[in-house]
């Protein structure tokens, strides 16, 4: 009886095997597209508005200053620890889903790391990694604000500590 319920649901659906297949091919391709990037790609989508999220930690952002605009939101802390699903929820307020993001660190290892962190977790969009980070931006002599004036900009009160 079983094989003729089984043969009944061929001969009554027969698309649905290839149905499933093309879901399950359309799913696994609608994750973050991860994209490595250089100097001159980082200012020109800088310019075309894509938000640019710092994630290294406040003394570091202290020290070198940071992109003029960024989103500083620390994945890694000074011990190495994360919390990636609580910097996803404060990323998705500055870069929803869907939308492109670029990630910028020290070096471009941790925002390598966070870049596929996102595509493992099925983020949608774009989601560029600033591939020489900060150091690379500097080393091009490209203009990096102060913490202080950072936050200034964005409207956001800075304790003494900035």
């Amino acid at each position: 009886m079983a094989l003729t319920r089984k043969n009944d649901m061929k001969t009554k659906y027969p698309l649905s095997g290839a149905l499933a297949l093309l879901l399950s091919f359309a799913l696994s391709i609608a994750q973050a597209e991860v994209v490595d990037i250089g100097n001159e790609q980082l200012k020109s989508l800088i310019k075309q508005g894509a938000p640019v999220v710092d994630l290294r930690t406040p003394g570091e952002w202290r020290q070198t200053g940071v992109v003029k605009g960024s989103q500083m939101i620390t994945l890694f802390d000074e011990q190495g620890r994360a919390d990636p699903a609580g910097w996803a929820r404060q990323l998705d307020k500055v870069a929803p889903a869907g939308k492109p993001v670029i990630l910028i660190c020290r070096t471009g290892n941790r925002s390598a790391v966070a870049a596929q962190m996102l595509d493992k977790a099925g983020r949608k969009g774009t989601v560029y990694n600033v591939k020489a980070g900060i150091v690379g931006w500097m080393g091009e002599n490209q203009a990096v604000v102060s913490l202080q004036d950072n936050l200034k900009q964005a409207g956001i009160a800075c304790s003494p500590k900035c």
